[in-house]
C-alpha cells in the first residue's frame, strides 16, 4: 500500500512570492523512501518594483504579496488539476523575514486552511532552503543525516550541522552583513542597482581574479564566524579610485575579486567545518548558491577532501513554496518529535531553536 499526501506551499519572507503544489509517497514496506512529483511550482517576483529604490520596501513588498497570492494559488491548482479539497495540508513560511510579509503570507494560508478544513504547517525559511538540496533526487531516505550546509543568501550567511530533521546546530554566521548585502551595495556603487548577485557574476566573467588583493575578515581566525563589511568597505573605496581609470575592465576586476575573495573565505571555514565535525556530505543552499564561481569553488573542495556535495539547481536557490511544500513533508513524516507548532510570525526565527 501507498501513503500519498498532497501538499500547497506558500512563500512569502521576502519580496517573492511562492505557492507550489507536490504530490508524496511513501510505501509503507519502504518507510525510509519518500517519492516526490512536483505538480506545480508558480513564482511572482518584485524585481523590478523594488530596484530603483536599491533594495527591498518592506511595505511594497507586503502589497505586491497580498496581489499575488491568490492568482497564484488557482493557477498552481489548475496546473495540477486539482480541486482544493483534495489537498492534505497546507504549509507556509512564518519565518525569518519580513514581518509584514511574512503576516500577509499566514493571513492568507490560514484563512485558506481554515475554510477547506486542512491542517496549516509553519515552517522556518532557513529549513526550506537546507532541506531543498534533496528535492532534485525525488527521495529523501533517512540516512542523508548528519550533514552541514552553508546557507548564503541577501540576509544569511550561516554554517549549519543538520544532525536530523527539526534539530540543527548553527556554527558559525556572518557578525555583520551577509555575501548577499555585500554583492548589493557593490552592485549599487558601480551604477549596476539591486539585485547585486547576478551583476557580479556577470561582470566578474570578463574580469581578473587576482587583480585587487581584498582583505579577508576573520581568515585567520579561530571559529566558523564570517565577516564582510571591511570587505565592502575596502571593495567600494576601490571602486571610487578606479571611477577615472582608463582601463575598460576595471569594474569587471573589481568583480572578479571581489567574488574570488568570498569564495576562498567560504571554502576555508567550509574546510575547518568538514574537520571539525567529521561530515562527509555539504549542502549549499541559499540564493548566493546560484553563483557558478562560488559552487565550482566549493565543488573542487568537496572532491579533494571526499566529500558529497548536494546543490539546488539554480532555479530552486532562490526562494520559492516548493522547499516549504518539501519541508512540511519531510517533517511531518520523518520528524520524531514533531508536532504543529504555535501560528505566529517569527521575524528572527533561529533555525537552531524551538522558539
Amino acid at each position: 500500500m501507498v501513503i500519498e499526501d498532497l501538499i500547497l506551499g506558500v512563500e512569502t519572507s521576502c519580496d517573492d512570492t511562492g505557492v507550489a503544489i507536490i504530490k508524496t509517497s511513501i510505501a509503507r514496506d519502504n518507510p525510509e523512501e519518500i517519492n516526490l512529483d512536483i505538480l506545480s511550482n508558480k513564482l511572482a517576483s518584485q524585481t523590478e518594483l523594488h530596484v530603483k529604490y536599491g533594495g527591498v520596501v518592506p511595505e511594497l513588498a507586503s502589497r505586491e504579496h497580498l496581489r499575488s497570492l491568490l492568482p497564484l494559488t488557482k493557477q498552481a491548482l489548475f496546473e495540477s488539476d486539482l480541486d482544493p479539497s483534495y489537498l492534505s495540508k497546507i504549509a507556509v513560511t512564518t519565518g525569518p523575514g519580513l514581518k509584514g510579509s511574512l503576516l500577509t503570507g499566514l493571513n492568507f494560508s490560514a484563512g485558506l486552511a481554515a475554510a477547506l478544513k486542512k491542517p496549516l504547517i509553519p515552517i522556518n525559511h532557513l529549513e526550506g532552503h537546507v532541506l531543498s538540496a534533496f528535492m532534485e533526487s525525488k527521495s529523501f531516505p533517512r540516512r542523508n543525516f548528519p550533514f552541514l550546509t552553508l546557507l548564503i543568501s541577501g540576509g544569511h550567511t550561516q554554517i549549519i550541522l543538520a544532525k536530523q530533521i527539526g534539530k540543527y546546530e548553527l556554527l558559525g554566521e556572518t557578525v555583520d552583513d551577509s555575501i548577499g548585502e555585500t554583492f548589493d551595495k557593490v552592485s549599487q556603487e558601480l551604477g549596476y542597482g539591486y539585485p547585486g548577485g547576478p551583476m557580479i557574476e556577470e561582470l566578474a566573467k570578463k574580469g581578473d581574479p587576482n587583480k585587487h588583493p581584498f582583505p579577508k575578515p576573520l581568515f585567520k581566525k579561530q571559529g566558523l564566524n564570517f565577516s564582510f563589511s571591511g570587505l565592502k568597505t575596502a571593495v567600494i573605496r576601490e571602486i571610487r579610485k578606479c571611477k577615472t581609470s582608463k582601463d575598460r575592465y576595471w569594474q569587471n576586476n573589481i568583480a572578479a575579486s571581489l567574488q574570488n575573495t568570498i569564495s576562498i573565505l567560504l571554502a576555508s571555514k567550509i574546510r575547518d567545518a568538514i574537520t571539525l565535525t567529521g561530515t562527509d556530505s555539504l549542502v549549499v543552499s541559499g540564493g548566493v548558491a546560484a553563483n557558478h564561481y562560488i559552487r565550482r569553488t566549493l565543488s573542487n573542495l568537496c572532491l579533494a577532501m571526499q566529500v558529497k556535495l548536494r546543490l539546488p539547481p539554480k532555479h530552486l536557490c532562490a526562494d520559492n513554496g516548493l522547499m516549504i511544500a518539501w519541508a512540511a513533508c519531510l517533517k511531518s513524516l520523518l520528524q520524531e518529535d514533531y508536532c504543529i507548532e504555535e501560528l505566529k510570525v517569527r521575524p528572527r526565527w533561529n533555525i537552531a531553536k524551538r522558539d
